[in-house]
């Protein structure tokens, strides 16, 4: 079968990735599709899969992207005629649901942050299934369109599945210059060009990088998400602070670090999942995920840079602590595919 997959930003290649290569080796015929924002297509390329750039980033505000999803569709419509999929997948893609509605694609959108309501409400409505973690309550994805036989929802996080046979690579710390005698403090920059962030950066990021600068055990890396953010960080001049300007392998250093400050949604997860004491310092509402993992204590809110007590942690293998079968997750995800086997 030919199955079509649309990544519209980085975190969605980890996500998706053991789904497709599942797909390949199953003999199904899948064709990628990236809309170019963050570290989206270096990663990709890293990845090494086929894949077509389409689109643009429209920036923070409303106007600008409208215009550039009502571009990215007609680019994406463009594509796929003539292409005869069968089915269709993308995690948080507002364009693929419209461009699989005008060739009655079947197809899946998947999320596991509920309270981006403008895009939501139109990916919920437009897609034929919708795939979320079961933290997240009923009522709340009722209110986007989600409900009935559309509505399917899997147990666990997101990140259990797509890091089920993730192993650490140390290699990434001499790569970096990093000394393993150091406290590893890992640093996650806001989604301030997404919409409910509306062009916010978290006010407490400096605030936050200079408290782990001024401690002389600790060094700190941040994963910016844009070459501006990377810039501003690098203007503050901080000791012992490193600033990827390509690529890197975040799920290990978060593995082999010691203490992880997000502003994001993704990172505090997978360090979550990967047993590293983790901070959320993200400015918009809490997701449903997020106050699962406070309530169990596997994450905690930021008010305070004080409040960081730079420490190395326990020793670990760098492996999940919880993971789930990435098979279970593509069964949910599309029930349209029909195995070679079964023929």
């Amino acid at each position: 079968m030919r199955v079509w997959v649309d990544l519209t930003n980085t975190a969605h290649i980890y996500v998706l990735r053991p789904l497709v290569e599942r797909l390949a080796q199953q003999g199904h015929d899948v064709e990628i599709t990236a809309r170019p924002l963050s570290q989206t297509v270096q990663a990709l390329e890293g990845w090494g899969h086929p894949h077509t750039v389409i689109g643009r980033h429209g920036g923070a505000g409303r106007a600008g992207k409208a215009r550039a999803a009502v571009e990215r569709v007609a680019e994406l419509v463009k594509f796929a005629r003539g292409r005869r999929f069968d089915c269709a997948l993308a995690h948080g893609s507002t364009d693929l649901p419209v461009a699989c509605r005008l060739f009655g694609i079947p197809n899946t959108t998947m999320f596991d942050y509920e309270w981006a309501t403008t895009q939501l409400g139109l990916n919920c409505r437009l897609a034929s299934r919708t795939l979320v973690p079961d933290a997240i309550p009923i009522e709340r994805l009722e209110r986007l369109g989600a409900r009935g036989d559309k509505l399917v929802r899997y147990p666990g996080l997101k990140e259990e599945y797509y890091l089920y046979d993730f192993e650490a690579d140390a290699g990434v710390l001499e790569e970096l210059g990093l000394d393993p005698a150091r406290v590893l403090c890992i640093v996650r920059t806001s989604p301030a060009y997404a919409l409910y962030l509306g062009g916010r950066e978290s006010a407490l990021l400096p605030r936050v990088l200079r408290r782990l600068a001024e401690d002389d055990r600790t060094q700190t890396v941040v994963i910016a998400r844009t070459p501006e953010q990377s810039n501003a960080i690098d203007a503050l001049e901080l000791p012992r602070t490193v600033v990827p300007r390509k690529t890197v392998d975040a799920r290990s250093l978060i593995a082999l670090g010691d203490l992880v400050v997000s502003a994001g949604g993704t990172m505090n997860r997978e360090a979550a999942v990967l047993g590293t004491p983790v901070w959320s310092i993200f400015d918009g509402r809490m997701g449903a995920v997020d106050e699962l993992l406070m309530r169990e204590g596997r994450l905690r809110t930021l008010a305070s840079p004080d409040e960081l007590e730079p420490a190395k942690k326990p020793g670990g293998d760098g492996r999940p602590l919880h993971r789930r079968d990435p098979a279970d997750l593509l069964r949910m995800a599309l029930p349209w595919i029909v195995s070679p086997e079964s023929g």
